[in-house]
């Protein structure tokens, strides 16, 4: 058996097996928070509107799949989902949501603060139904706090959060990340939360409720430009393709393309400078310790571009890395999918679809790996109240109520 088959066989985690998780989210931080638990065995339940589903259903780079509600940006982050359709406006559909809350043991909802309150469904509320209840609360700025009633998208809390500040360079500053680095964050950290409090819960008894933050999340993970203002008192600027705490550490051209090579280590330097040619760098008052280096990092740089480009990217990588030095080519995300080390993790997992035009679908795994098993979604993503009978049913909602709770527009 393949590494990459090995990997594939491994039975899916299930950490989580027995929770079940009421997922009110849409598009990003949510949806990715609810994720983590699916893959991890949870039982996560999309509650969704009637009418459009989670927006997501239409966004993504293939118009035909978003006019059949399965944009990409949904398939990304709902595997392994259930989906139900309730109008939370409605009061059959209340009453109906009331009931499932009873069964649930998490609810995660990505709505602006107190919208949710509104519905009937704030915390309070829901914990009087519920009393061992986790409570997920997902904006992008917190329920409380001067911005707190403000929209956030992701770009929106990137330039906020001091991100784009510090992203590309003197140049091209400020720049913002090329993927949803902040609804990301958030989505990690809450599904963090969530299963810390579910720990916690089976000790107390006792539910929680959880504010979360994008822009809290994405501060706390910026650490060093962080601390380095707070503790030091040094603002972070932007810096490019370079490492600001070592040079050479940066990114450097080849013959055929770019590669990133950390040399930050005093013997790491020396040796690259031995493999590329420039032993005489070792010894040149300018480049011959760490801080010299770093005043001097354009000279540097300009030396090794030039010596660099006697190979390609690919060779450089092989060479560099055996003799101890860190490098890694610039790749596409083609390029990295279709890399063997990917293959050998097992990260890209192919579902049964079943749809035309969409037979299976390719979705990441969680990205790591627990002893023998593998947090990994079970079924494809849901279609939009898919899993009505089932769900409701289990509530005492005969099809005969489910037809009249369809037709009155509560489902």
């Amino acid at each position: 058996m393949t590494e990459a088959a090995a990997s594939a066989a491994r039975p899916p985690a299930d950490l989580l097996a027995g929770v079940r998780v009421l997922d009110l989210t849409n598009v990003l931080s949510g949806p990715y928070a609810t994720y983590q638990m699916a893959m991890l065995g949870a039982e996560v339940i999309k509650v969704e509107n009637p009418k459009e589903g989670d927006l997501a259903r239409k966004l993504g780079a293939s118009p035909a799949l978003n006019a059949m509600m399965l944009g990409t940006s949904f398939l990304a982050q709902n595997a392994g989902k259930k989906s139900v359709t309730i109008d939370l406006k409605h009061p059959d559909g209340k009453a109906l949501f009331r009931d499932l809350l009873v069964t649930a043991d998490v609810v995660v909802e990505n709505f602006r603060p107190r919208v949710m309150d509104r519905l009937g469904f704030g915390y309070e509320e829901v914990r009087a139904i519920n009393p061992r209840i986790v409570y997920c609360a997902i904006s992008g700025f917190g329920q409380e706090g001067p911005l707190s009633a403000n929209p956030a998208y992701d770009q929106i809390v990137q330039g906020l959060s001091g991100v784009m500040s510090i992203t590309g360079d003197a140049q091209s500053a400020p720049l913002r990340v090329g993927y949803p680095l902040c609804d990301t964050l958030g989505g990690l950290a809450a599904a963090f939360a969530v299963v810390s409090a579910l720990f916690r819960r089976q000790h107390s008894g006792e539910g929680a409720y959880i504010d979360l933050a994008m822009l809290d999340a994405t501060i706390s993970a910026m650490g060093w430009a962080v601390s380095n203002y707070l503790i030091a008192g040094v603002e972070a600027q932007p810096i490019g393709n370079q490492n600001t705490t070592a040079a050479p550490s940066g990114a450097f051209r080849c013959a055929d393309g770019q590669i990133n090579i950390a040399a930050n280590k005093q013997e790491q330097f020396e040796r690259l400078c031995d493999l590329v040619g420039l032993s005489a760098l070792k010894t040149d008052p300018r480049f011959a310790e760490r801080e010299a280096r770093k005043a001097n990092r354009a000279a540097l740089n300009a030396l090794l571009d030039e010596a660099l480009r006697a190979r390609g990217a690919a060779e450089w990588e092989e060479l560099l890395n055996a003799n101890g030095i860190p490098a890694g080519r610039i790749l596409s995300i083609p390029e990295i999918l279709a890399h063997p080390q990917i293959a050998a993790r097992g990260l890209i997992h192919e579902i049964p679809m079943g749809q035309p035009g969409l037979e299976t679908v390719k979705v990441c795994r969680a990205g790591y790996s627990l002893g023998d098993s593998q947090p990994a979604a079970r079924s494809a993503p849901p279609l939009l109240g898919a899993d009505n009978a089932e769900i409701f049913g289990a509530l005492g909602r005969d099809t005969a109520v489910l037809e009249t709770l369809k037709a009155g527009g509560a489902i």
